[in-house]
């Protein structure tokens, strides 16, 4: 359903393993903070995207693969779909996933930044994660942040000698989950985590939208 003035394009880009045991029924339930936010009576009729050349929203049975690459019309009020979403594809994940979600600004155009000098982008850039349980999660967060690093000290450094870093990174992380544990709330990151379990992790800047 078109959203009329409508500040943001949203992209939701990622694929998630799920469960051998998942039917496209509970994917539909998993999902329905989604498609009814876009206005539609159920899955299928929301899955395709906003865009023609975006393959949409697809679960395919054989692979037990949920792939999205999906773009939807809303406002600032999307973001407690994704928080319903995540908590949904928590309890059908296989393992950990990570989702990025793109808010791009409609009232604000890249070529007249530098003519109005008082305009400012909206956009924002959200990573998803969810999981079975937390230490699935922080392993895909962990994956991700030695990618990161491991791709930028590589222009520096070779990669064999970048051992101590992800060591250093793994440390880290198995405080985080200590830490985690110890506290006996898994359903809340500790300070600082950037985005926990299901939780979010926000960046600055606009960024390319995600083609299948």
């Amino acid at each position: 359903m078109a959203r009329y003035n409508a500040p943001f394009e949203i992209h939701v880009h990622g694929q998630v393993a799920l469960r051998t045991d998942v039917t496209s029924d509970n994917v539909q339930d998993a999902l329905k903070p989604l498609w009814k936010y876009a206005g539609a009576k159920s899955l299928a009729a929301a899955s395709g995207s906003f865009y023609e050349d975006e393959p949409g929203i697809l679960f395919d049975a054989k692979e037990h693969l949920l792939q999205m690459c999906w773009t939807v019309e809303g406002d600032d009020d999307f973001r407690q779909a994704l928080d319903e979403m995540c908590m949904n594809l928590n309890d059908v994940a296989q393992s950990g996933a990570a989702i990025e979600v793109t808010f791009y600004d409609t009232e604000f155009d890249d070529d007249d930044e530098q003519n109005v000098s008082d305009a400012e982008s909206r956009d924002d850039f959200v990573m998803l994660f969810v999981g079975p349980d937390p230490a699935s999660i922080m392993q895909v967060q962990r994956d991700l942040l030695v990618q990161d690093v491991v791709n930028l000290m590589e222009r520096h450094f070779d990669g064999a000698e970048l051992g101590g870093v992800v060591a250093a990174i793994d440390i880290l992380f198995s405080q985080r989950f200590d830490d985690l544990v110890n506290s006996l709330q898994l359903g809340k990151p500790p300070r600082g985590s950037g985005g926990g379990p299901g939780g979010m992790g926000h960046g600055g800047g606009r960024k390319p939208r995600h083609l299948h």
